[in-house]
C-alpha cells in the first residue's frame, strides 16, 4: 500500500493503459505536431495537461455530483463540447481538402504554419474542459483506489492524479516525436498530408457525435 492507496501498482497499470487509448486530446496533439511543429504540439499538451488537472480538482471538490445532479448542466456542457470538437474536426477536413487540391510539394513555410500565439494552448484547453464526462471518469475511476477512512485523502488523490498526468505527459510527448517524424516524411507529399489531416478532421467529428450522444 502506497499512503491510503490500496493497489498503486494496480492503478499504474490500468492508468497507462486508459491513457494509450485513443482520445480527442491526444489526436489533437498528434495533429498540432504534424501539421504545425513541435513547438506548438507541445503548447498543445501544455492545454492538455492543464485542463486535465482543472477537471481534476473539480472532482475532489465535488463536481461530479453537481453535474450528476442537474441533467441540464450536463447537457449545456456536453453539447457545447461536442459542437467545439465538431468544429476542429471541420476545420481539419477544410484544410485537408486544401492541400490534397495542391500538387506542389510544400515548403518548409507551408508546412509549419505560422503561429497564433497561445492557439493550440486554448484550442487544446478548451477541449479537454468541455467533456463533462471526464469528471464522471475521474471520480469513477480514482474512488476505485482511495480508501474511504484514509486520514490524509487529498494527499492520495494528488499522489493519483500526479501519476496520471505524468503519464500522460509522456505518452505525449512520444506523439510529439512521432508527428514531428511525419511532418517530415510528409513535408513533399502534400495530397499525402492533405488526406491524412482530413481524415483527423472526420475523426474528430465523430468524437463530437459520440460526445452529443452520451448520456449520464
Amino acid at each position: 500500500m502506497l499512503l491510503g492507496i490500496p493497489d498503486y501498482g494496480t492503478f499504474f497499470v490500468a492508468a497507462l493503459l486508459i491513457i494509450l487509448l485513443p482520445g480527442p486530446n491526444s489526436m489533437f496533439v498528434l495533429s498540432e505536431a504534424a501539421r504545425r511543429g513541435i513547438g506548438r504540439g507541445w503548447s498543445a499538451a501544455a492545454g492538455v495537461f492543464v485542463g486535465d488537472s482543472v477537471l481534476m480538482g473539480l472532482t475532489f471538490l465535488g463536481a461530479a455530483s453537481l453535474l450528476q445532479g442537474n441533467p441540464v448542466v450536463f447537457s449545456v456542457v456536453k453539447y457545447l463540447g461536442a459542437a467545439y470538437l465538431a468544429w476542429i474536426g471541420f476545420r481539419l477536413v477544410r484544410a485537408g481538402i486544401a492541400a490534397f487540391g495542391q500538387q506542389q510539394p510544400a515548403t518548409a513555410e507551408e508546412t509549419v504554419a505560422p503561429p497564433r500565439r497561445g492557439g493550440s494552448f486554448l484550442t487544446a484547453l478548451v477541449l479537454s474542459l468541455l467533456n463533462p464526462k471526464a469528471i464522471l471518469f475521474f471520480v469513477a475511476f480514482f474512488v476505485q483506489f482511495l480508501r474511504p477512512d484514509s486520514a490524509r485523502p487529498l494527499l492520495d488523490f494528488l499522489v493519483l492524479a500526479t501519476t496520471m498526468q505524468v503519464l500522460s505527459m509522456i505518452y505525449l510527448g512520444l506523439l510529439i516525436v512521432g508527428g514531428t517524424a511525419l511532418a517530415r516524411g510528409f513535408s513533399r507529399h502534400r495530397r499525402t498530408s492533405g488526406g491524412l489531416t482530413g481524415l483527423v478532421g472526420a475523426v474528430f467529428v465523430g468524437f463530437g457525435v459520440k460526445l452529443a450522444a452520451a448520456s449520464l
